[in-house]
């Protein structure tokens, strides 16, 4: 059953009125002082008051001996109407006045005995209709769990998670969330009205027989007959990660019935998934004419002849990338063809499927993976005649070995079967499953490990083995590898095993042997070949580390001519911003500059580090995306998320002058202390035990990651780790209202055709800035200015802020390094090479310096400053329009979200910062009363002007001039 969410909880504890509850159960309280006391409905206490019941912290307890009841208003009506604790949490959250029904008649003392024998416990309205047939009152189920999906935080939860989280997908499909409150809301068996209901959901299949709710903690889909609209089937789908395989998925114990989406027949093409979810994925991102079966084995006859009733032309499958997926793809493509229905195959990854692929890949990949399917013929193309032609696809694979094992099970029958084997014609047939072929025949390599992407392959005559997982052995005392044996005629057979552990091996030939008709001898020396190879490819893979040497990105002449161009550019920072401007990024000009000069400081000593803040879903992430596009893949390294260790286990220098994205700060918080090491001391070094491959013993071993490297994160917390916070500029997104307007008016161009040329030249713009910072070197940077500058000293952490100021003025040098030539010092024989700094650079990093340092210096975070001056201007108005004193001059949270546009969390929030900073007073709000605020500050006072005390550039033009 799901679990009640805390924040739930406490706010039915919060908002409850306990005095009045309790009356209403027929205690009478008298009120003395902040308490109220009266007679405990508990045991027999005619005589003394002893229960005390305390509102403001919504609490009672009686005082007598041997009673000593005591709780909250849940725990009360749990105690005294004898409920289950989540019954009376659904009282007094959804009963309305039931929840304070006077049972026994409001003024009136009772004695204990009269409680028991006389009360009833309040029930929460039924939302189904005993009289109802069974299709009306499966809608009013239905109806009922699609309530309950909008107040669960697991089933939301859940599903963004598997990325529906959209309110109009919700609302069209109808999804729900089965939390088991439903037999709250019904009768007792024991009413008449209780058991006709609970035989017709048994009959329905809602209940099951011993009385239990059948599709409990499952996120529930209904399916309707495509010319009634009735419910015809539930599919429940477990969200508990704990819950076996084999029973996540959950149908109403009734035939399979309905059709998932009928409206995607209309079209004369339509998507075909496996399960429900995978649909919902497709028409979450955009594709609306799918529907599915339910699950590899139900491609149900009603289904087959709707698609034959509508004439549909095409049917694109979207089965799971698996062995189950590709056989019924070959059953489902079978039967189409069979009737003039063109099938293609929509391929993902090996072990993927279409939710998967969204979620990770994002719903453009998924497009994608449609507009490449397959189209899957009846009849093989002889295109070969002399010798047959070997595929890689599983889906061929697949349809050779059921070929094959419908034969008399004999090598030369398979053989026979050649000539009536299904094979797929791709519409660009330059590979084959990435075995390359020549004049119509594949050529494996022969006895020589080759890799092939993510795979190794190995070839002895007719037998082909591929490799995969690898990369995931971090010693030399394992071999766990994904392993396909393949022969030529091509059956196969494809599992996971240990090469080291002898009975794994001994299985996988065993299996092998069967699948592909071969003899376990050879199998075996096929094995041990095929070790003696991989143990000697581990060996130099993890010999080299992690550091093995990355591949070069070549630019061509023209290239490397347009990005010199662009870097020689007199006024290389305003076409930066430029660029950004042209690459569809609407504001933000400042932010991305600093954040691109950050990112560009890689190649420095001492890089610096960006904190992109802002609220959920103001474009934090947008803007990292952004700043993060203008530099190469390969000088990014980006994580969602990082354990307390992981950054040690890095390669020596995979981090070396580049850039680590971490998505969100959140999910570095395990590895903050190692960011930071990094950050100051720009290298990591830990000492670790491990065993020496050689002797076996255990050993200390050293892990060494070199740095420097530009960090840039992204938050939506306020409060930011103080030490790393000093180490970072923090930037934040501007979330005005003009900003909004902006954005929505990027939006609206997008897609206009003037958009969608822009988005192409966009292509260009990347590239040419990428192939810039190719071409930018590290070099070390010389201020001649710099005794000369000056920084505010007002504080401790402004030595860490005058650091990044002057990191900041060598990040704009750096980048101007081919527009000026560098100075050569010699010291003890030492040529030392140094790029001067200019008086541009300074006035460049002034402009920017005072924004993004300048906030280091307010107590307040920036989302909290800028609620502050929304309250005074809201007060300085409110002043003059009511000639009002300012101390008179109130405000509550509702006028103050009206205004601001913000949410009630995020206003809230933001108020109890100010307020526990005395910027302003709460007035009223206790017990029940509006709250109102009163501003503690004077409204006039401006916000402060960052002033972080530089020294004017004009200053050091004329001392330059002077000497």
């Amino acid at each position: 059953m799901a679990r009640i969410p805390e924040t739930e909880i406490d706010r039915i504890k919060r908002e409850t009125d306990l005095v009045a509850l309790i009356q209403s159960r027929g205690t009478v309280l008298k009120q003395q002082g902040a308490n109220w006391t009266g007679l405990c409905p508990f045991h027999d206490d005619s005589k003394t008051p002893n229960l005390i019941v305390t509102p403001a912290k919504g609490l009672f307890r009686c005082m007598a001996s041997g009673c000593g009841k005591a709780g909250n208003a849940i725990q009360f009506v749990e105690m005294f109407d004898g409920v289950s604790f989540r019954h009376a949490f659904e009282v007094l959250a959804n009963g309305g006045k039931a929840a304070f029904e006077n049972t026994q008649g409001s003024g009136r003392q009772r004695s204990a005995s009269s409680v028991t024998r006389k009360t009833t416990v309040p029930k929460l309205p039924c939302p189904l209709d005993s009289a109802a047939e069974e299709a009306k009152i499966l809608g009013q189920v239905v109806d009922y769990y699609h309530e309950r999906l909008q107040q669960s935080e697991a089933g939301k939860d859940y599903l963004a998670f598997r990325g529906l989280d959209d309110e109009e997908l919700v609302r069209k499909f109808k999804l729900g969330f089965s939390d088991r409150t439903l037999g709250l809301r019904i009768p007792h068996a024991n009413r008449k009205e209780g058991e006709a209901i609970r035989s017709k959901l048994k009959q329905a299949g809602v209940y099951r027989v011993n009385g239990r709710e059948h599709l409990n903690g499952c996120l529930v889909v209904p399916v309707f007959d495509a010319e009634s609209g009735e419910v015809k089937q539930l599919y429940g789908r477990r969200i508990q990660s704990s819950t076996p395989k084999d029973k996540r998925h959950l149908y109403l114990a009734k035939p399979l019935a309905g059709i998932f989406n009928p409206e995607a027949l209309r079209n004369c093409e339509i998507i075909l998934c496996e399960s429900i979810l995978d649909a919902l994925t497709f028409y979450r991102h955009g594709m609306e004419a799918v529907t599915c079966t339910y699950g590899t084995a139900n491609f149900t006859d009603e289904l087959f002849e709707a698609i034959r009733r509508h004439k549909i032309e095409s049917v694109k499958i979207a089965f799971d990338s698996d062995e189950a997926g590709e056989r019924a793809f070959l059953e489902v493509a079978e039967k189409l063809i069979a009737h003039g229905i063109e099938a293609h195959r929509v391929k993902f990854r090996w072990g993927g499927d279409a939710n998967s692929l969204a979620v990770e890949d994002g719903g453009e990949a998924l497009r994608q993976a449609v507009r490449d399917s397959i189209w899957y013929g009846r009849e093989r193309t002889r295109q070969h005649a002399q010798k047959p032609e070997v595929s890689f696809d599983p889906l061929v694979q697949v349809a050779s070995s059921l070929a094959a094992k419908a034969a008399s099970g004999s090598v030369r029958a398979a053989e026979d079967l050649e000539g009536k084997r299904l094979n797929q014609v791709a519409k660009e047939e330059k590979f084959l499953g990435g075995v390359e072929v020549v004049n119509g025949a594949s050529v494996p390599p022969q006895n020589e490990l080759v890799k092939k992407g993510d795979f190794y392959e190995l070839a002895f005559g007719n037998r082909t083995y591929r490799v995969g997982g690898m990369e995931k052995n971090g010693s030399l005392e394992v071999l766990k590898i994904t392993l396909r044996a393949m022969t030529e005629e091509g059956l196969f057979h494809v599992d996971s095993l240990d090469l080291y552990r002898d009975g794994e091996r001994r299985k996988f030939i065993e299996r092998a042997a069967e699948e592909t008709l071969l003899e376990k001898d050879l199998l075996k020396r096929d094995l041990g070949k095929l070790l003696l190879a991989l143990e000697q490819a581990q060996e130099k893979r993890l010999g080299m580390g992690l550091d093995e040497a990355e591949e070069v990105v070549e630019i061509t002449s023209e290239e490397r001519a347009e990005a010199m161009a662009l870097l020689q550019s007199p006024n290389l920072l305003e076409k930066i911003t430029t660029s950004y401007d042209e690459a569809g990024i609407v504001g933000e000009r400042n932010n991305l500059l600093a954040a691109y000069l950050a990112c560009a400081s890689r190649k420095l000593r001492k890089p610096l580090a960006v904190i992109i803040q802002s609220t959920s879903a103001a474009g934090k992430s947008t803007l990292m995306e952004a700043v993060l596009g203008f530099f190469p893949d390969e000088e990014q390294v980006k994580y969602s998320a990082m354990t307390g260790q992981s950054l040690y286990y890095l390669g020596e220098s995979n981090l070396k002058h580049k850039i680590l994205a971490i998505v969100e700060e959140e999910g570095a918080e395990k590895a903050s202390y190692a960011l930071k090491l990094l950050q100051s001391e720009g290298e990591l070094t830990i000492a670790s035990t491990g065993k020496d491959p050689q002797s076996g013993r255990m050993e200390t071993q050293e892990y060494h990651v070199e740095g420097p490297v530009a960090i840039v994160l992204t938050t939506t917390s306020i409060d930011i780790d103080e030490e790393l916070m000093n180490r970072c500029l923090v930037l934040t997104v501007d979330e005005s209202k003009e900003q909004t307007e902006r954005i929505h008016e990027l939006q609206r161009e997008a897609r206009t055709i003037e958009g969608l040329l822009a988005a192409e030249k966009r292509k260009d713009i990347v590239r040419v800035m990428q192939n810039a910072q190719r071409l930018i070197e590290p070099m070390r940077i010389a201020n001649p200015f710099a005794r000369h500058l000056t920084f505010t000293s007002g504080r401790t952490r402004t030595r860490r802020d005058h650091e990044k100021y002057l990191t900041l003025i060598d990040s704009i040098a750096l980048l101007h390094q081919h527009q000026r030539e560098a100075i050569t010092h010699t010291v003890n024989g030492r040529e030392v090479k140094m790029l001067p700094v200019t008086l541009e650079d300074i006035e460049a990093a002034n402009r920017i310096a005072p924004e993004v340092l300048g906030r280091s210096l307010d107590e307040l975070p920036p989302q909290t400053r800028r609620l502050l001056e929304h309250i005074k201007e809201l007060v300085r108005v409110r002043m003059e329009e009511q000639d009002l004193e300012q101390r008179l001059t109130l405000f509550s949270r509702r006028e103050l979200r009206e205004k601001t546009g913000w949410s009630e969390t995020q206003t809230r929030l933001h108020l109890e910062r100010l307020e526990g900073m005395e910027y302003i007073n709460r007035r009223s709000g206790k017990q029940g009363s509006l709250c109102k605020y009163e501003l503690l500050v004077e409204a006039s006072e401006k916000a402060p002007a960052w002033q972080v005390g530089l020294l004017d550039v004009e200053t050091l033009r004329l001392k330059e001039e002077a000497a």
